[in-house]
Parts: C-alpha cells; structure tokens; sequence
C-alpha cells in the first residue's frame, strides 16, 4: 500500500501526488466522487464513459444497425410516457 503525506492549498485545493495519481488512474479532467466516512474522506475516480468503450474490457458485442435499432427503440419508450 503507497502511503504519501500532502498538505491542502488555499481555497482547499488537494494535489494528489504523481505515484498515487498514477496508480488511482487519476489524471489531470479525472471526475472523482468524494465520500465522507467516520475515518475520513474517500476519493474515487469515476470512469469516463466514452474512454471505458475504447479502452475497456469487452463484454458484449454489437452491430451499429444493433445499436441504432435499441436507440430507436428506447427513445419510442421514452415518447410513449
């Protein structure tokens, strides 16, 4: 586990250092979601949609007549209501 000690800036601003930001796959226009505990604050990245469809882990496989035929069909439902 990569311990490292920081300070925060005026107007609160955290930097996170380099080997922890790398690790975290944290970078520079990264969202991350903060959470309070009792022990203290929790930083989690949250992935970028569009870079998890190039980047990630294929699960499934879809043709683009797929794709366009479940837009069309969810914005119907949507419509609908």
């Amino acid at each position: 586990m990569l311990e490292i000690k920081t300070k925060i800036g005026k107007k609160r601003i955290l930097v996170i250092p380099k080997k922890i930001a790398e690790q975290a796959g944290i970078k520079e226009g990264t969202r991350v979601k903060l959470k309070l505990t009792e022990e203290g604050i929790i930083i989690t990245p949250i992935p970028d949609p569009i870079e998890l469809s190039l980047k990630g882990k294929k699960v499934a496989k879809i043709t683009l007549e797929e794709l366009e035929a479940e837009s069309i069909e969810q914005q119907k439902k949507i419509i609908n209501k």
